[in-house]
């Protein structure tokens, strides 16, 4: 049953409601209502004008209105006064098709036509640093080798553990918290489920870690790779597909060396044979291929793939298996939307089952070392440029996703490389000036 806002309200003390959606470019758009106007918001939802925000829209554009999830609203553990709601995008009564939750919705609708329940968790990595970006927000912090640093993870204990408080006491299950192998970077962890619902919480934990940095005088990046030398920020995604019931694993083979059964296989096939493709929605940036194409690190490792290739449990691949009944994508990075990042997994694993896709030959060997040895698996991109054009050209991917969203994507994502591309830069000047 879906909950009442304006009752909920009167239940826990809620002033105002915080109508949220998220963009093609991954930010987070909201209005705040006061709780004596919800039950109208709930109703007919939020206006916005689509145009002021990253959607391929005109100004002569009817009113978008933000639909709130009530089932998925999450009330502010650090002000508890606001609740915030997902919300779903409509436009004349009807679903916005580019936007993205309504894409991620389609294709959870989509796959669950065929008995597939995918359920997915993330591994949010991001950095803390000082107000202006400039720099990490901890000049002690320091080390060659930073992973797992005891006495950096303490410094940062009242943010880190007020964070994880937080998602305790959201019912999502947090398990571990560590200083990642960047300076300043750090990862947080709670259970996986349902790719909406994971979603859900990976846009929401974006915004509570950003709110609880600034409450600390520090702020938060998720950018991929914001510092030269030091390991970038990925956003891993352990994969898995259950039964409706969620009792089943799907993925699940006890007889196979790896525990995927053969659905898992032609699932992980579509994730292969999608990759170059898949990199335009989960590496969206032009910082992006900073990272996935990087040089060795301070700290010995880039532990980002730029070759497709698959493994078992093996961390210098684009795919491991690290356990029976799952494996784990290690391509996305921290600008992934939350929402895009779930469709796009779904769309290209769908697209394997349906056509019992093949994931080609496991690799063993330490890319890292190796990885010049491998002659017959492709490249990632190398920019975004090269991302969007290996999109546009996988025909399949594109319709699982959506013709309109595929086509404002890519649309929007070309005015944001051009942006760049046109863009004057200090190495110009540098390397240029006396040519």
């Amino acid at each position: 049953m879906t909950p009442d806002l304006a009752s909920l309200a009167t239940e826990r003390g809620i002033r105002y409601f915080m109508i949220s959606y998220t963009d093609l470019f991954g930010a987070q758009r909201a209005k705040l209502v006061p709780a004596a106007a919800i039950a109208d918001m709930q109703r007919d939802g939020a206006g916005f004008a689509g145009f002021a925000t990253w959607l391929d829209m005109t100004p002569a554009h009817p009113d978008l209105f933000a639909l709130p999830d009530a089932s998925a609203v999450i009330q502010l553990p650090w002000k508890r006064e606001v609740a915030w709601v997902p919300a779903d995008c409509v436009m004349e009564n009807k679903p916005v098709p580019q936007a993205p939750r309504v894409v991620l919705k389609t294709l959870v609708a989509e796959a669950a036509k065929e008995g597939l329940y995918v359920k997915t968790g993330v591994e949010a990595e991001f950095f803390l640093i000082d107000p202006d970006g400039l720099a990490i927000s901890d000049s002690k912090d320091n080390a060659q080798k930073p992973c797992y640093d005891q006495q950096a993870l303490m410094r940062r204990y009242d943010v880190i553990a007020e964070i994880c408080d937080y998602m305790g006491e959201l019912g999502w299950q947090p398990y571990q918290n560590d200083h990642e192998d960047a300076n300043g970077q750090f990862e947080m962890n709670w259970a996986f489920d349902d790719a909406l619902v994971t979603a859900d919480r990976h846009s929401f934990f974006k915004f509570m870690v950003r709110s609880v940095a600034e409450k600390h005088g520090l702020r938060a990046t998720f950018m991929p790779k914001p510092f030269p030398g030091l390991t970038g920020s990925g956003c891993h995604a352990h994969i898995s597909v259950w039964d409706r019931e969620g009792g089943t694993n799907a993925f699940y083979a006890a007889e196979d060396a790896l525990g995927l059964s053969r659905q898992g296989y032609h699932f992980l096939g579509g994730i292969m044979t999608h990759a170059e493709a898949l990199a335009a929605v989960t590496n969206p940036t032009v910082n992006s291929y900073k990272r996935i194409n990087a040089p060795r690190t301070v700290s010995g490792a880039t532990w980002s793939p730029n070759t497709v290739t698959w493994t078992g449990n093996n961390r210098t691949h684009m795919v491991r298996v690290p356990g029976k009944g799952r494996f784990e994508l290690r391509l996305p990075d921290g600008a992934a939307n939350p929402y895009l990042l779930q469709a796009v997994i779904i769309a290209a694993g769908l697209d394997g089952v349906r056509t019992e896709a093949d994931p080609g030959r496991r690799s063993d060997i330490d890319m890292y070392q190796m990885g010049h040895t491998v002659t017959d698996a492709p490249q990632l991109p190398l920019n975004l440029l090269d991302a969007l054009r290996a999109f546009d050209r996988d025909e399949t991917l594109k319709a699982m996703m959506g013709s309109d969203f595929s086509a404002a994507y890519l649309k929007m994502k070309h005015i944001e490389w051009q942006s760049y591309a046109s863009h004057f830069t200090q190495w110009e000047r540098d390397t240029t000036l006396d040519v």
